[in-house]
């Protein structure tokens, strides 16, 4: 019976500090997502700290898939800098100008870290907090546009491992981020764990629920997707099969 009441007390602790960070967490970004279209070799976003006391921020890019041998062709400035409270300042993501593909996007991530500075009060837990936003790379010429990549996935019913999942093609040259789908099967509708779906690619997804299938005549997808701006979109489509 202790251990229970010490874990349980232990757990609500280390919520309520959680929750008490994230309440003072000072900065925020400008935009949920980057988009560098090419021919600029630049682009930027504003981070704010809304703090009432001044931070530190350090910004840095990663690769984004399972490739982390790629050299990473971006550089940030500043990577590391003090902003001061209720200030704002640009981060500037530069272009080295070569190395990625043509023919299609390519996509990396943003991370902005707050610092914050050393609490006068020694038992005061800080905790530095992460946030991190996709970064795309659009080259020029690619056919098409990004606003029409949505309509044109094909979504296919297939068994893997003897259980129905969702494949979805990407033939496009752009990523398309899905924020969320359903399986419509007359009255009935089955959630599907979906993700980004890169270009010229297709991505396999579980289909929550749905343990069989025996005609899909009267399936339809209705899914969301997540545009440039940030916005959620929604789209309706048929099966590909």
């Amino acid at each position: 019976m202790n251990v229970k009441r010490l874990t349980s007390r232990t757990l609500w602790a280390g919520l309520l500090l959680l929750s008490s960070g994230l309440a003072n967490a000072g900065i925020t970004l400008s935009g949920t997502r980057v988009v560098l279209q090419a021919p600029a070799k630049e682009t930027s976003i504003l981070v704010r700290n809304q703090a009432p006391e001044d931070v530190m921020i350090q910004s840095w890019m990663e690769i984004e898939g399972p490739d982390d041998s790629q050299d990473l062709p971006f550089a940030i400035t500043p990577n590391l800098s003090r902003l001061g409270a209720n200030r704002q300042q640009s981060l500037r993501i530069l272009f080295q100008g070569q190395g990625l593909p043509t023919d299609r996007e390519s996509v990396f991530r943003l991370s902005v870290q707050e610092i914050p500075q050393k609490s006068a009060n020694d038992n005061t837990v800080q905790i530095a907090l992460r946030q991190r936003i996709k970064v795309f790379y659009r080259p020029a010429g690619l056919p098409g546009a990004a606003a029409d990549a949505p309509m044109e996935l094909k979504w296919r019913l297939i068994q893997q491992g003897g259980k129905p999942r969702m494949e979805v093609i990407n033939n496009s040259a752009f990523h398309v981020s899905l924020a969320d789908a359903k399986l419509k099967n007359g009255s009935k509708s089955y959630d599907i764990s979906v993700d980004m779906v890169r270009p010229r690619s297709s991505s396999q997804f579980d289909i929550k629920e749905l343990t069989g299938v025996t005609s899909i005549n009267d399936m339809n997808i209705e899914f969301q997707i997540v545009n440039d701006f940030g916005g959620l979109d929604k789209y309706s489509s048929a099966m590909s099969n």
